[in-house]
């Protein structure tokens, strides 16, 4: 593992994202830290390619995780019908953030405006709040905890 240059993965589908489901920081995150590891602690390039629309492309990691935040995580046309299916879509949403942190736990390629933003557009938004709460008070907490759990471990620093 020492040797590897760069850990690369190739999205799917459309459907899902690097952050959508945990099996690519469990499998990609946990590669590019055992070759961390291997290296003595040197980090290693971790590269996501897209072929799904056509002509492919390749980001880095923090590129990917940034787009698929922008587009999606704190875009209203992806997550407000997601919440027209109640407590399933505050999962989903709250599964964006747990899959964010398992990046940043495995690899440190999420900015740390992502949990910023993400925290002022679910959690500090009290409408919002109250409104995720009501559907799913289970993930609505995790999400909330998530992302307190990203302060602690000081991938971002809220706002005072």
């Amino acid at each position: 593992l020492k040797d590897v240059d760069l850990a690369y993965q190739n999205l799917e589908s459309v459907e899902l994202g690097v952050t959508s489901v945990d099996h690519y920081f469990d499998t990609l995150g946990g590669v590019a830290r055992a070759v961390k590891r291997a290296r003595g602690g040197q980090e290693t390039a971790v590269y996501i390619g897209d072929q799904t629309r056509g002509s492919g492309k390749v980001r880095s990691l923090k590129d990917q995780i940034a787009l698929e935040t922008r587009s999606r995580s704190l875009n209203p046309k992806f997550y407000e019908p997601l919440l027209r299916h109640g407590a399933e879509g505050v999962r989903q949403i709250e599964a964006h953030v747990t899959n964010t942190l398992g990046w940043s736990a495995t690899t440190a390629q999420v900015e740390p405006w992502v949990y910023q933003r993400l925290s002022e557009t679910f959690v500090l938004d009290e409408v919002m709040r109250k409104r995720l709460s009501a559907l799913n008070p289970e993930a609505s907490n995790r999400m909330a905890q998530k992302l307190l759990e990203a302060s602690d471990r000081a991938y971002w620093q809220p706002d005072a």
